[in-house]
């Protein structure tokens, strides 16, 4: 095994591990949920979306699509199976009309990746430049939309000055995960992987230096509304991506 498969190898494990602690992060927030028997003010809507590009992802990193990915399908197939728990127990714990709501965009989402995966195996058939093209930019859209979505956390934390929806270690793991993944893709020379979690590696690189900015500062007294923070919360968790 040449130096540059056992760096991409290397890479792309360190991207697992790191992927896992990120997917495993909201489990504090759920137990909370199941403890107190309510969803508050969270917000389910994330969850759902990053089961898409677990989906899509895992998807995009099958051998058939794209060969020597299957690191990328390993972590992104485990955070199928995780984040299809948290909407469960989302679904379970929500009042009747975010649970409409929820279900609703599950079933959409779940439509969405069926076509995407209907569509690269029967259109493409025999085409696979095209099929893997057609499922990278699928994957790769749906990736940079859950790498921003802590923005509205950072944006929370300047306003407040106060870094207590942003704590470090995961700010950490979203730059090492994002990181991890973006060398992993610049070694296998693979687009669909490197561009999106360059992406994630410079969201992480601003999440650390705003926290650097007022992790000595008390922040605001003054109270937010619940619905603002609990998606702020919820938003900041979801973030494992691939």
């Amino acid at each position: 095994m040449g130096k540059e498969k056992i760096l991409h190898l290397v890479f792309g494990i360190f991207g697992n591990a790191t992927g896992l602690f990120l997917f495993l992060a909201p489990t504090v927030t759920f137990k909370r949920i199941i403890t107190n028997k309510s969803t508050e003010q969270f917000s389910g809507i994330p969850y759902v979306m990053t089961l898409l590009n677990c989906l899509l992802a895992a998807w995009y990193g099958m051998p058939f699509i794209s060969p020597n990915n299957i690191l990328v399908s390993a972590i992104n197939g485990t955070g199928v199976v995780i984040e299809s728990i948290y909407v469960l127990i989302f679904l379970i714990y929500a009042p009747k009309k975010e649970k409409g709501k929820i279900l609703g965009l599950l079933l959409l989402i779940l439509a969405i990746f069926t076509t995407v995966a209907l569509v690269s195996i029967l259109a493409f058939r025999g085409h696979d430049n095209l099929k893997k093209l057609f499922c990278g930019i699928a994957a790769t859209l749906f990736s940079i939309i859950m790498y921003a979505s802590p923005l509205s956390v950072m944006r929370l934390v300047i306003k407040t000055k106060s870094v207590e929806y942003m704590p470090f270690l995961l700010s950490l793991f979203v730059f090492l995960c994002g990181t991890s993944w973006l060398i992993y893709g610049l070694i296998g020379k693979d687009m669909f992987i490197y561009i999106p979690n360059g992406f994630g590696c410079l969201l992480g690189t601003m999440q650390l230096s705003i926290y650097a900015i007022y992790r000595g500062k008390k922040g605001e007294i003054k109270k937010l509304p619940s619905a603002e923070m609990g998606l702020a919360k919820s938003n900041y968790f979801q973030n494992g991506q691939s």
